[in-house]
């Protein structure tokens, strides 16, 4: 209910794998004989881009003593929606074991997504055409990461990441004073979970299964065959430890049924 604390960095997480995506990308240049003479790595940086345009209009005079540093990728969260496409039951749970050797109880995470924007600026136009294809490419148009969206549970989940649209604006009206900037906005979606609170499990691990077979699949009027009971040995063994199968079959021929509420045959 809403008032229990509970915090899984979902969201945050998110973030951090889509960022980590576009923090390895290398731009380089080139003589005109086709030796590399410098190699940098585009820097990365969570943000707006309205707060780096700002900068660059400040100093967007070349005789400026510090001018910000271009090439720059720049992403930020722009969007976060609930996604009815993956809905599951909102009731449907299931049992895990943590860290902790505890058994928890957990319920069937809530899809969301997260809409990201990411915004390549450079001031050559060689060199956005680098950073975009070292990006384009590994969406088809989603592109799979996996996230650890709990700890509790050691819960791992995989989020594609669609990519959305690409657009691009140039700059480069003004007089030689003027700084160009060659701006590209690609918009993308990650297809997220949110899991709510995690509680211990009142139920105990299964320690008995027991399945009666009739002789027809009308069970009012079917005689009853068999009865099939598996259980582990020995029977407190935890999940982690050494336990094998201990089976038994009973023949019953009987009219009888078994009773979940009595625990026994009636």
């Amino acid at each position: 209910m809403l008032g229990t604390y509970f915090y899984h960095q979902n969201i945050r997480k998110t973030i951090i794998a889509f960022g980590n995506l576009f923090n390895n990308i290398i731009v380089k240049s080139k003589d005109a004989d086709g030796d590399t003479f410098s190699e940098i790595r585009v820097p990365l940086s969570y943000g707006p881009t309205q707060k780096f345009l700002a900068r660059l209009e400040q100093q967007e005079k070349l005789n400026k003593p510090v001018a910000i540093t271009l090439p720059r990728i720049s992403f930020e969260m722009n969007s976060l929606k609930y996604d009815p496409s993956r809905k599951t039951g909102i009731t449907q749970s299931f049992k895990s074991v943590g860290s902790d050797d505890k058994t928890r109880k957990v319920y069937m995470p809530i899809p969301y997504n997260i809409g990201f924007e990411l915004n390549i600026m450079t001031k050559f136009n060689d060199e956005v055409l680098q950073i975009v294809e070292q990006i384009l490419p590994f969406f088809q148009p989603s592109f799979t990461v996996t996230v650890d969206m709990t700890d509790v549970i050691n819960e791992k989940k995989d989020v594609p990441i669609v990519l959305d649209s690409v657009s691009f604006r140039d700059d480069y009206e003004g007089d030689f004073s003027t700084r160009r900037l060659i701006l590209y906005t690609l918009q993308f979606t990650a297809k997220t979970y949110m899991f709510g609170p995690i509680s211990d499990s009142t139920d105990s691990l299964i320690r008995k299964v027991q399945v009666d077979m009739y002789a027809g699949t009308d069970t009012t009027t079917a005689r009853r065959e068999m009865r099939y009971t598996v259980q582990p040995d020995p029977v407190d063994a935890a999940p982690d430890d050494n336990w094998s199968f201990d089976e038994d079959w009973q023949y019953l021929g009987d009219a009888k049924a078994y009773s979940p509420v009595q625990q026994s045959d009636v």
